[in-house]
């Protein structure tokens, strides 16, 4: 497919006035303008709608159901255009010029002679994609509305146009299962190059990188591909093989893709590849190669847009803190901080996607200048960047950057030997932890709502998929009655055919409402789990304050200091692990060591105790969920050992049973069960143990998803029920 060229409309007084502006310009300056155009077929001028119009500064849209388009540019940008019904046409910006695409010997759909059906089916495409970014809900009602329109037999590459769509959305608001199943339905539907390559993109994105590799690689052999997606099909083979953790395998397929853009002067690409391979060739520790590659992908960025550059720079900065160059790393990042600061209103740096974890702002650079400050030991040097970023994250509703920021700030005073200031700022630290942990539970509460009103739409568009289907068996079953008279043979074969084919979308209907529902049933678990492990770190946090408020209480500074110091570490390897359903035992037992030590620094005259693990376990083949021993060694301190009037003991002993079964014993002889219960207060009996009852929630449901993983007993140590045992048994993938 052929395109004859650009046609630009521009009135003559702007090319009179602009054009010497232009050339006066410094080159390496830009500005922002309103780019509007239009995409025709050649012979009769008609529009061309669906075509991807983008910038190599990130911009992006789709002409409508007129062929025209509105896109956000700047002086010196590459306009792209790209569609999988002609090559990729790349034209330089110079001006607020009107462009108008003309496109010779088009094959593909016009909105010239279509029928109503097909150009309403098209404007709810738009508007779709219209809202796409902002509103998920109104952009898959139009969806189910595009594909209501095209009837009980639709048009099969319009169907697959509107399931690609639909799939687009969902990958774009990282709801990767529902994007795939959607890109499958298209391909089913009408297989297309580009909906072949965003599955591919999709299953990547889910880290199912063996199935991402064989449906990638299926494009290899395609001639079709215009370049723009062979670029992109090496650059997501790398990406899955870099995700393998076969590197070799991975540069090779990034250097390939660098070829083809190269060859075709496709810039944006030939700078992603460049900084792809860089961090490839550090991930394989061949840090020669990789600081090579970051200069050359860090002046490529610089000759795009200002804030491509800084992403570039904010990368090797990166680098540069991996290799612990801390110099080299805070000389970029203050660089990076004074382009930052150049940039105004439009100070903050995203990549693409709507779940951007690591947006480029001006606090979270100070931060990380403070933070290899402090690497360095150079700590009142560090000191401004952390208060600097503290007061920007406040000012920008920055919560994360403003409580690791206190919390670094904390440590560098206490570090300073100025223990008052590092205990103020520990107190703030940990009301942003508070603050934090509510406005958890807030936006988990959000997204559950929001994971049901989807699940409620994509029911909808999956009806109106199985209205469509069950039409058409009516339908056949229709006309096979019809056709009984001419022959009862040939009626009774297409009745068994219907029959068939009835039972089978039966069965596949029955599956897709069983997969819709065990996907419903697995997030609500994981919003369930994870809820329940912000609930343990508040409660957990309370309990450890205690201690360091009954030191205080008792004008014990030096004890209090020394509890405080290592409650600190404590609580950043409790916060390190709360995200994760699993962590590996060594790192459990560590935490376990952490907080007896504290505990019995507080009642070393109530008993003394003994961890022992067996020499021949291999402790780090097992997993145990963050904070799960903890609570019951707290409960045999606190409720057993703290009452007894003789001093008491407390065993913690870790064996194997068997190579796949790990077993945590936890002994003491305390009062007993029976004897803390009567001690306990009657507002006491009326309340259960948050922290236990948590435990147990979380059990049943880790138990649930990884079939009967944790199992724990709880039983009398002795016959006179005084002292508790409690077995912990603990199964290995």
């Amino acid at each position: 497919m052929k395109v004859k060229g650009l046609h630009i409309v521009v009135f003559c007084f702007l090319m009179v006035v602009l054009l010497p502006v232009l050339k006066a310009q410094n080159p390496n300056q830009s500005r922002g303008i309103v780019l509007r155009g239009s995409v025709v077929e050649e012979k009769t001028y008609a529009p061309i709608s669906g075509v991807e119009v983008l910038t190599d500064g990130g911009a992006y849209t789709r002409t409508d159901g007129l062929g025209e388009f509105v896109i956000k540019a700047q002086i010196g940008d590459q306009l792209i255009f790209q569609s999988p019904d002609f090559e990729m046409v790349i034209h330089r910006i110079t001006s607020n010029e009107d462009i108008r695409l003309v496109v010779e010997n088009y094959q593909g759909p016009v909105q010239k002679g279509r029928t109503s059906r097909d150009a309403s089916h098209q404007q709810l495409l738009d508007s779709a994609n219209y809202h796409k970014k902002n509103d998920i809900e109104k952009s898959i009602d139009f969806i189910a509305q595009s594909i209501s329109v095209l009837g009980k037999n639709p048009n099969k590459r319009l169907l697959a146009r509107s399931l690609t769509n639909l799939g687009e959305i969902y990958l774009y608001h990282q709801q990767f299962d529902l994007a795939i199943g959607n890109f499958e339905d298209a391909l089913t539907a009408n297989k297309t190059i580009k909906t072949q390559l965003l599955l591919g993109e999709a299953l990547l994105l889910d880290k199912q990188y063996p199935d991402a590799e064989r449906e990638l690689k299926e494009l290899l052999d395609k001639k079709k591909l215009v370049p723009y997606q062979r670029i992109n099909l090496y650059e997501f083979l790398g990406d899955t093989k870099k995700g393998m953790g076969e590197m070799d395998l991975a540069l090779e397929y990034y250097e390939e893709g660098l070829r083809i853009a190269k060859k075709n002067q496709v810039t944006p690409k030939v700078t992603d590849l460049t900084s792809k391979i860089a961090e490839t060739y550090a991930l394989a520790d061949r840090r020669i190669e990789a600081e090579g590659y970051f200069d050359s992908s860090l002046e490529l960025s610089k000759k795009e847009s200002p804030k491509r550059a800084i992403q570039e720079s904010e990368k090797v900065a990166d680098f540069y803190n991996r290799a612990n160059r801390y110099s080299d790393e805070i000389k970029q990042r203050k660089s990076s901080l004074n382009e930052l600061n150049k940039l105004g209103d439009e100070a903050v740096v995203r990549d693409k996607g709507i779940a951007v974890e690591d947006t480029i702002t001006s606090q979270r650079i100070n931060y990380k200048i403070g933070r290899a400050y402090v690497a360095q030991n150079r700590l009142n040097e560090a000191i401004p960047y952390l208060q600097k970023s503290i007061v920007e994250a406040d000012s920008e509703d920055d919560l994360l950057i403003q409580k690791e920021a206190t919390r670094k700030l904390s440590e560098v005073y206490e570090y300073k030997g100025d223990f008052s200031k590092a205990f103020e700022t520990y107190q703030d630290y940990v009301t942003l932890v508070d603050t934090l942990y509510v406005r958890k539970e807030q936006e988990i509460s959000r997204l559950a709502r929001l994971n049901r009103e989807i699940a409620t739409k994509q029911n909808r568009i999956s009806s109106l998929e199985q209205e469509r289907e069950l039409s058409q068996s009516k339908y056949n079953l229709a006309l096979t009655e019809q056709q009984l008279f001419e022959t009862r043979t040939k009626w009774q074969t297409w009745l068994i055919y219907s029959l068939i084919f009835a039972m089978l979308l039966l069965a596949l209907t029955v599956f897709f409402f069983y997969r819709t529902n065990k996907q419903q049933k697995l997030t609500n678990n994981l919003l369930a789990l994870k809820s329940l492990r912000s609930q343990m770190n508040p409660h957990f946090i309370f309990n450890a304050l205690n201690s360091v408020n009954n030191y205080i209480a008792k004008n014990d500074e030096r004890s209090a200091n020394r509890f405080l110091s290592e409650f600190s570490v404590l609580m950043r390897t409790v916060l390190e692990n709360s995200e994760e359903d699993f962590i590996p035992f060594s790192k459990e037992l560590e935490l376990l060591k952490l907080y007896v030590k504290l505990e019995h620094s507080r009642f070393t005259e109530k008993f003394d105790y003994r961890i022992d693990v067996d020499d021949d376990i291999r402790i780090e083949e097992f997993e145990i969920p963050p904070m799960l021993i903890q609570p019951y060694v707290e409960n045999a301190i606190w409720h057993g050992l703290r009452y007894k009037k003789d001093k008491g003991f407390l065993n913690i002993t870790v064996n194997q049973p068997s190579g796949s079964l790990l077993t945590i014993t936890i002994t003491d002889d305390g009062i007993g069960r029976k004897k803390s219960a009567e001690l306990k207060t009657q507002n006491q009996r009326k309340q259960k143990s948050k922290g236990m009852g948590n435990i147990t929630k979380r059990i049943g449901i880790l138990n649930e998803m990884y079939s009967n993983k944790v199992s724990v007993s709880i039983s009398d140590l002795t016959l006179d029920k005084t002292g508790t045992k409690v077995v912990v048994k603990l199964k290995k993938d």
